[in-house]
């Protein structure tokens, strides 16, 4: 395989990591939460279409939007159970009950599902797109990258255009003067879970479509890395979590084919690091200074 399939596959792979670290940056900026339980609701995701298409016999394209429904009131329902509470709670508390639904979510999946791996059908009907005599490139990798490149459009121009996404940018910016201006607090922030984890659903979709097998922890692994991914790209900037997901999967990929499959995980972190060390805010971050 050329150096070019592996781009475009780390490209791919990228996207996909974009979608989910969307969700934590999003939450992080506006609600200022860690949401850990994130990488979960992508296995959820999974589960729904898979019971869906292969139980009930859907549609596959219904069975998607049918997952990014359930996904969004369940995470609006994990937001008002789970950490609306704790609005004023130390980020520790915060910490140790996202690592709490996490738990919660993957057992609750293992009591209905079991441990072993289910055989996910991919739902994209584009077959391979063969260009030259090398380089093919797979359905799901084209679809993975035109669907995160067009959320990325949308959501930027919901948040900057909408009545609502400037009430999130309001709310993200201080709450209290927000709530000041006539702007519900408790809805946005609602809100932002839902869209969070609506994109967790479309990832976790196309995540299992490209790697076709679907286990109760099958979110925790890409949830760690969105997360690293959000923090790479600059945490809390929507942008940034595009460019840091999308560099992420690019660094794994190569690092699988070119150094080591076995090192790609701590070449990622590492790279992390390094950025990290010379920019603590990220790449796309902003210094934010505070009063005392």
């Amino acid at each position: 395989m050329s150096f070019l399939s592996y781009l475009i596959s780390g490209i791919s792979l990228g996207s996909v990591y974009a979608l989910i670290a969307l969700g934590y940056t999003m939450v992080y900026g506006i609600a200022k939460m860690l949401n850990f339980a994130h990488g979960d609701v992508i296995m959820v995701g999974g589960f729904i279409v898979f019971s869906f298409v292969s139980t009930l016999g859907l549609n596959p394209l219904f069975s998607v939007l049918l997952a990014v429904v359930l996904c969004a009131l369940l995470g609006v329902l994990i937001e008002r159970i789970a950490y609306k509470p704790l609005r004023s709670a130390t980020s520790l508390a915060v910490l140790i009950t996202a690592i709490g639904v996490s738990y919660f979510l993957q057992n609750v999946a293992l009591l209905i599902f079991g441990s072993s791996a289910k055989s996910f059908k991919s739902v994209v009907p584009i077959g391979e797109i063969h260009i030259g005599t090398e380089l093919v490139i797979s359905g799901e990798t084209v679809v993975t990258i035109a669907v995160s490149l067009v959320i990325m459009v949308a959501l930027t121009l919901f948040v900057n255009r909408t009545k609502t996404g400037k009430a999130m940018l309001a709310v993200s910016e201080d709450k209290g003067a927000a709530q000041l201006m006539g702007i519900n607090v408790n809805k946005t922030i609602s809100i932002t879970f839902a869209i969070g984890s609506a994109l967790a659903a479309v990832a976790g979709v196309l995540l299992c479509s490209a790697y076709p097998s679907l286990k109760p922890t099958t979110g925790a692994m890409p949830g760690i890395k969105a997360f690293t991914a959000a923090v790479f790209g600059g945490i809390g900037s929507i942008p940034g979590a595009m460019i840091g997901g999308v560099l992420l999967g690019v660094i794994e990929n190569l690092s699988k084919a070119y150094l080591s499959s076995q090192m790609s995980d701590g070449i990622v972190f590492s790279v992390l690091i390094l950025v990290l060390l010379i920019k603590p805010t990220g790449l796309l971050g902003k210094k934010i200074n505070k009063k005392v």
